[in-house]
C-alpha cells in the first residue's frame, strides 16, 4: 500500500533563473577578488617604496653620524695641540660654525629624501 506521490519537477524558468543567478554571483565574486588583488598589490608596492626609502634614509643618517664623529675627533686633536686659550676658543668657534652648516645641509637632504619617499609611496598607490 505504498502511496505513489507524483514527482516534483523544477520548472524550466526556475532553473534558468537559478543558473543566471549563479553566473552573476560568480562574476561578482571574480570582480571582488580581482579588486582585492589589485588593492593588495598597491599596498605591497607602497610598502616596498616606503621600506626602500626608509632604508636609504637610515643609511644616510649613519653616514652623517660617522662624519660627525670623525669631525669631533679631528676637533679634539686640534684642541690638544692648541698653544693657548685663545687658539682653543678660535678652534671651537670654527668647529661650531662648520657643524651648524653641515647640520643644516644634512637636515635639508634628509627632508628631501623623506619627501621623495612619501611621493614614491603615493605614486605606488595610484592607479
Amino acid at each position: 500500500m505504498a502511496d505513489k506521490q507524483p514527482g516534483f519537477e523544477i520548472p524550466e524558468q526556475m532553473r534558468e533563473f537559478a543558473d543566471k543567478s549563479m553566473d552573476q554571483a560568480r562574476k561578482a565574486f571574480d570582480d571582488f577578488m580581482s579588486a582585492t588583488q589589485k588593492a593588495v598589490t598597491k599596498v605591497e608596492d607602497s610598502t616596498s617604496a616606503m621600506q626602500s626609502g626608509a632604508s636609504d634614509i637610515n643609511k644616510k643618517a649613519m653616514e652623517y653620524a660617522e662624519e660627525h664623529m670623525n669631525s669631533a675627533f679631528d676637533f679634539a686633536q686640534k684642541l690638544v695641540r692648541a698653544g693657548d686659550a685663545n687658539e682653543m676658543l678660535e678652534l671651537h668657534k670654527e668647529y661650531m660654525r662648520k657643524q651648524m652648516e653641515t647640520l643644516g645641509e644634512q637636515a635639508r637632504e634628509l627632508s628631501d629624501k623623506a619627501s621623495k619617499t612619501a611621493q614614491d609611496a603615493s605614486k605606488a598607490t595610484k592607479p
